[in-house]
Parts: C-alpha cells; sequence; structure tokens
C-alpha cells in the first residue's frame, strides 16, 4: 500500500541564505534599519551626491559670514542666474559621462547655436545674407548630412529636429525669438547627431572627436560673429529668458506645480511599494523628506517674492524665470533615465557595453543618442547664457565653459567612469561652482584666485569618484 503522507526532503527546503536573499524584497524596515543600511553604503563607497551638498553647506556657511551681501535676496535670485547656463549644459553631460565618454565640445558648439541664433535675428531672417554663399551651402550641407546620419542610426528625434533647423535656414523664416530659440536647439541637435556617429559608428574615441570639433567649432563661432564682432540680442523675449521673473502669483503656481508634483510621485511610488509587500523606506522618512522638501520650497518661494530693489523706485521680485526652465528639464531628464526603457539602456551600456549587446542593446544607438541629448541641452544652455549677457561674441562657449559644466556633473557624484550618475548630480554641483564664483567675486578676489579654488575642488571631487569606486570594489557583496 503506497503512504500518501507527503514530507517534505532536505532537498526541497530551501538554505537559509536563500530565504534571507530573497526576504529582502518583502520585508519593511524600520527607520534603524534604514539608518543602519544606508551607513552601510556609505562604508562601502557609495557616497551619491552627499560629499557635494556637504561641500554647499560648507561653502554658503562660510561665505556668508565673510561677505555681508552673499544672502541678500539680489544675490540669491543673481546666483540663480548666474548657474542656470552651467546647470543645463552640465545635465546633457550627465547622460554622456553615464557611457564613460567625454564631449569636450559642448561648450563650443553651444556657442555656434549661439551665433547662428544672434545672426538669424540680426540679419532678419536672412542667413545666406548673414555667411555668405559658400559658408551657408556648407552649414546647410551639414545639416543634410546629420539629418540622414539620425535616419540612418534610427534616432529619428535627431533627424526631425536637424531637418527642421535646415528648413528654417533655407526659406528664411523671418526673425521671432521663437523662431531663434528653436533653430538653435535644433542646430545643437545637428551637432550631436554628427559628433555621436563619428563615435558610435565610425568608432574614432570620443576624446579625439570631441577634442578636434572643440577647436572647429571655436573657429566656426569666430566666422560667424567675426572677429572682434559682437551679435547683439535686442529681443525682450530674449532678454527675458535669464533676466526676467515671474509674477508673485506665478512664483506660487510654480511652487504649488513643482511640491505637489513631487509629493505625488514620491509618495504614490512609496506606497505602490507597501501594497505590493516590497521593500520601501519607512513612511515616516518618506513623509519626513517630501516635508523639508515643501518646507525648503517655500521658504525660497516667500524670500524670492519680496522685493529685491536696490531702491524703492523699481520693484524686482519672483522666481526667475530660469529657476522653471531649469526644473523641467530636471523632472525630463530623470524620467527619461529612471523610468523608461532608454535610461536603463544608458545605464546598461555604461555599466557593461559588451554585456549590454549581448542582451539585445542597441549599442551605437544609444551611444550617438546621448552624444545629441548632450548638444540639445548645449543649446539652450547657450540660449540662457545669451539671455544673460545679452548678446554673442567670438568667444561665446569658450573659456571655462566646457570645465565648468564637466566639473559640475563630477563634482555632483557623476562618475567619470560610466555607469553611475543622475540628472541631480550636476545640479547639485553647479550650486557648488556658481557659490564658489560667486563668494569669491563678492570678496573681490582675484581671477587666479578663482580659477585655482575651483580647480582644487573638482580635483577632490574626481579623488572622491575613484576612492569611492574603489572601496565599492573591495566592499564584501
Amino acid at each position: 500500500m503506497t503512504n500518501t503522507t507527503s514530507e517534505t526532503s532536505p532537498q526541497d527546503t530551501p538554505p537559509p541564505a536563500a530565504i534571507s536573499d530573497f526576504g529582502i524584497d518583502t520585508t519593511s524596515r524600520s527607520t534603524g534599519e534604514a539608518l543602519r543600511d544606508y551607513a552601510a553604503r556609505l562604508r562601502g563607497g557609495e557616497l551619491g551626491p552627499l560629499p557635494a551638498l556637504l561641500g554647499l553647506v560648507a561653502l554658503l556657511i562660510v561665505f556668508s559670514s565673510l561677505a555681508d551681501t552673499f544672502l541678500t535676496l539680489g544675490n540669491i535670485a543673481n546666483l540663480l542666474a548666474q548657474g542656470a547656463s552651467i546647470t543645463i549644459i552640465a545635465m546633457g553631460l550627465v547622460f554622456v559621462l553615464l557611457l564613460g565618454e567625454i564631449d569636450l565640445s559642448a561648450g563650443t558648439a553651444s556657442g555656434v547655436t549661439a551665433a547662428v541664433m544672434a545672426l538669424h535675428l540680426v540679419k532678419g531672417g536672412n542667413l545666406l545674407g548673414g555667411m555668405g554663399e559658400v559658408v551657408f551651402y556648407a552649414f546647410c550641407g551639414l545639416l543634410l548630412l546629420a539629418v540622414a546620419l539620425a535616419a540612418l542610426m534610427r534616432i529619428w528625434a535627431g533627424a526631425a529636429l536637424s531637418a527642421v533647423a535646415l528648413v528654417i535656414s533655407l526659406i528664411g523664416v523671418p526673425p521671432n525669438p521663437w523662431v531663434e530659440m528653436l533653430l538653435a536647439i535644433c542646430v545643437g541637435t545637428a551637432i550631436g547627431c554628427l559628433t555621436g556617429f563619428l563615435v558610435a559608428k565610425v568608432g574614432i574615441p570620443s576624446f579625439v572627436v570631441t577634442l578636434a570639433l572643440f577647436l572647429a567649432w571655436g573657429g566656426v563661432v569666430l566666422q560667424f560673429v567675426g572677429q572682434g564682432g559682437t551679435l547683439g540680442l535686442h529681443d525682450d523675449v530674449l532678454f527675458n529668458v535669464a533676466n526676467g521673473n515671474l509674477g508673485t502669483a506665478g512664483s506660487w503656481i510654480l511652487f504649488a506645480l513643482a511640491t505637489g508634483g513631487y509629493a505625488a510621485v514620491v509618495l504614490s511610488r512609496h506606497f505602490s511599494r507597501l501594497r505590493k509587500g516590497l521593500v520601501a523606506s519607512p513612511t515616516p522618512m518618506v513623509l519626513t523628506k517630501v516635508g523639508a522638501v515643501v518646507v525648503l520650497a517655500a521658504a525660497g518661494t516667500y524670500l524670492l517674492t519680496l522685493n529685491r530693489a536696490k531702491t524703492d523706485l523699481v520693484v524686482i521680485t519672483g522666481v526667475p524665470y530660469v529657476v522653471p526652465i531649469v526644473l523641467v528639464l530636471l523632472v525630463i531628464g530623470t524620467f527619461v533615465l529612471e523610468r523608461t526603457r532608454y535610461g536603463r539602456h544608458v545605464y546598461a551600456v555604461g555599466g557593461n557595453r559588451e554585456a549590454a549587446r549581448r542582451a539585445g542593446i542597441n549599442v551605437a544607438q544609444i551611444r550617438m543618442s546621448v552624444f545629441v541629448i548632450c548638444s540639445s541641452a548645449a543649446a539652450i544652455g547657450a540660449i540662457v547664457y545669451s539671455s544673460k549677457v545679452g548678446s554673442v561674441d567670438p568667444n561665446a562657449g569658450g573659456d571655462n565653459t566646457l570645465l565648468l559644466s564637466v566639473g559640475a556633473a563630477v563634482i555632483g557624484g557623476t562618475s567619470l567612469f560610466g555607469g553611475k550618475g543622475r540628472l541631480r548630480d550636476a545640479v547639485i554641483g553647479a550650486a557648488v561652482l556658481a557659490t564658489i564664483n560667486n563668494g569669491m567675486g563678492l570678496l573681490d578676489q582675484p581671477a587666479a584666485v578663482v580659477y585655482i579654488v575651483t580647480g582644487l575642488v573638482l580635483l577632490l571631487a574626481a579623488s572622491v569618484d575613484a576612492l569611492s569606486r574603489r572601496r565599492a570594489a573591495v566592499a564584501p557583496r
């Protein structure tokens, strides 16, 4: 007679290690456990943006104690506008750095887009007359080539925007501030298509390609603007991009949308994980984080809605326009990197290119696309910077634009070795650099000192990145 009583054999019983490993996915943590886990990650080299945040707090304390005007409302608003262009370019560079690549031409490429925008405005939409026949047709030929290369690699957004730049240039659209900004972004996209194809498909190292283009685009800017020339941006809309402010009502609406959206995303994700039984941070910690962001944003909005003019004859209030511009780009870029298949592919290629290829990811397409995004972001940064200074000169995008942009991304926590970083890193790092430049300026320090301090901060950030990666490599799994 067969015994029907089932007994669990030793082979059917999962080992304790397996229970421990898989149990974390369905086990909630207490606040103490979450804090201990975070401390363990720090000891393991996963520092994230913490060093940059601590450095930013230290800089704020030092400059506020040494310069009486550092924490004035006018200087805070000016600080936001000063760092906006570098922040935007750095956000584009994060995509490139995530693959372990580099784009040394981002600065001068932004200068090209600014020069084209200004030339189109000044010449009444007649780029042919502004550039001359040979240069104009060479310019249009490069735009057409960008369209073809983007289509070949199936980067349809790049092909479409490059085609828009070609159409605007050929038909001579009358000058309009919105057309000028669109043209600048589309030209930036075309530049990214050319750069990305040379790196991803031709196989030239990104350092070599972008170094060569750094020099070439600098010459193009000089050709467009002229030796010693200047192209003024005499348009109220373009001027207000970096110099205008939201009204009081608009500032509070921005606060409500930004904080409400942030709270909705964070809380919905948190409670969704709890409902599904997945591991999640303790609810009190999540609520504290959201509450802190709301309180800080409310305080900042209130201060910026006060009159910050130095005389009673003028009223200057409201959040600068550059703040919502940066926030929109940050939200879109973060969503793309963290919540889309494309973003996962970017991290996969940056982490291990060969493994990503074997997993079926189109590595060449991903590599080309990040340069398209980088140059497009550089064009937006060029619009903001040109608006701030009110003109475009032969040095547009040159000097230390690229160095500060790369520095912002690295200081914020993006790894130069690829595979690690977030868009928020660029914002935090740019805030550090903008604070250094602003504070040193208020203290009347010479440019030499500013460069030395900025370079040392960047060197320190790169050292922290290298040491944290080494520590993470030897940390127990």
